[in-house]
């Protein structure tokens, strides 16, 4: 059905107003970890679908990894399996694992998918097990207590992202949906931290952007003020005096670690606004903290 004539020309207005930054990250990786209030408000599961799509459509080149943690806590208690957490991380044994498999890399991984589809996007859903793309090894955690070394179960780290498997989603027209799930070399199956997977991910494939969806407006100053057009030197200064504390330092070392790697820019948004991806990227103050490192800038 044609536009009429006004809505027609705004969006043509739009376009031109957006074709700069289109063109600037035209080609581009952007990886963007799905979580939080943005996965479980209807309008903003399919804002954030159509973001994710008209990225792809203009030519760059989207990788969502996803979480889950209420999705998981919410079948564990229905089928009375208790939940333990160290420092915030869920102790994983066997059946807990089986949850959490059939969670993240069913139930949720799928319906991402076909929220994408369904809004018009070639998304195909996968987990860090098919093609061994995650291939991770147990996580010790050492106490904050006695400073022992902590078996979290089969809670993972990171050993290796098989980027082979990844660029063959960048050469085609489908989007990308990855589970937090990987195997080590004997084929055990470990849970890993979703931020941690965006941004191992991020860093294998020199993306320009690292987004994370936050349900919280982003970087806050003493005040209460969001900060942003952060360097990596500031987020350190930041850390060092207490002003970055508590929830948000998983997210922050997550994303300095991306961009100390290479990664052009790390962003923590507010999954909880409408468009939030697109915002971030097509508006000069977005709707959270950007952190760069400015030696990527300088070419040093």
């Amino acid at each position: 059905m044609p536009l009429d004539f006004d809505a027609a020309k705004n969006i043509a207005n739009v376009l031109t107003e957006a074709l700069p930054y289109i063109q600037q990250f035209t080609g581009s990786t952007i990886v963007v970890k799905y979580g939080g209030n943005a996965m479980t408000d209807e309008v903003l599961k399919n804002s954030f679908a159509r973001d994710i799509v008209l990225m792809k459509l203009v030519g760059m080149n989207p990788v969502v990894v996803h979480g889950g943690g209420p999705q998981i806590g919410s079948l564990l208690t229905q089928l009375n399996i208790q939940s333990e957490f160290i420092d915030g991380i869920r102790v994983t044994d066997s059946k807990t694992m089986d949850v959490v498999e059939m969670v993240l890399g069913g139930l949720v991984n799928k319906e991402i998918v076909s929220l994408l589809n369904k809004n018009q996007g070639k998304a195909i859903g996968i987990t860090g097990k098919d093609g061994n793309l995650i291939q991770a090894k147990k996580l010790l955690k050492k106490s904050a207590i006695d400073s022992k070394m902590m078996d979290m179960g089969q809670v993972g780290s990171i050993e290796k992202i098989n980027r082979e498997v990844l660029d063959t989603f960048k050469e085609s027209n489908f989007i990308p949906v990855i589970a937090p799930i990987g195997t080590d070399r004997n084929g055990a199956t470990y849970n890993i931290n979703a931020d941690t997977v965006a941004g191992e991910i991020a860093k294998v494939l020199d993306a320009e952007k690292l987004m994370l969806l936050t349900n919280i407006a982003g970087v806050m100053d003493k005040s209460g003020k969001v900060v942003t057009g952060l360097t990596t030197k500031q987020v350190d200064e930041l850390i060092e005096d207490g002003t970055i504390h508590g929830g948000m330092l998983p997210k922050i070392e997550c994303a300095l670690d991306a961009v100390n790697a290479g990664v052009r820019s790390a962003h923590i948004i507010d999954g909880r606004v409408e468009h939030a991806v697109l915002l971030e990227i097509f508006t000069n103050t977005g709707v959270g903290t950007l952190i760069s490192n400015t030696r990527n800038f300088d070419g040093e």
